[in-house]
């Protein structure tokens, strides 16, 4: 457990910034439709650590292919360390909520970034 580092939770970045949030920080490739940069109230933009381009077509949110979209994720997410150390370097500082525009709040790559981060000892919340 990183000891002094902050807490990592996750959210819709259509759902309003609450007091809990700390540093808002978005973590799709696409901006998401419909959305002002004003209403996302974001404070960071970390494309690099999204899902490329071709994973997230061919996973196309499709719940059964959810597992190996994981395996495949979390694959890309350690040949990026660069990445990975710029959320990591936004804990040290406090909490995080990393953003995501997909509509499934259960199968999604923000569970599974988070969840990669809590293997390297952050504290994950999920829920309130």
């Amino acid at each position: 457990m990183h000891e002094h580092a902050g807490k990592v939770r996750i959210k819709r970045v259509y759902e309003p910034r609450t007091a809990a949030d700390g540093t808002r920080v978005l973590v799709d490739r696409l901006w998401p439709r419909g959305l002002t940069r004003e209403a996302a109230a974001l404070d960071d933009w970390l494309k690099s650590c999204a899902p490329s381009s071709d994973l997230r077509k061919w996973f196309g949110h499709d719940p059964e292919r959810f597992g190996v979209f994981g395996e495949r994720y979390r694959r890309e997410l350690d040949a990026n360390p660069e990445a990975v150390a710029q959320l990591c370097a936004l804990l040290e500082k406090g909490d995080v909520t990393l953003l995501y525009a997909a509509h499934d709040p259960q199968c999604n790559h923000a569970i599974v970034l988070a969840n990669y981060l809590a293997a390297r000892g952050y504290e994950v919340i999920i829920g309130n």
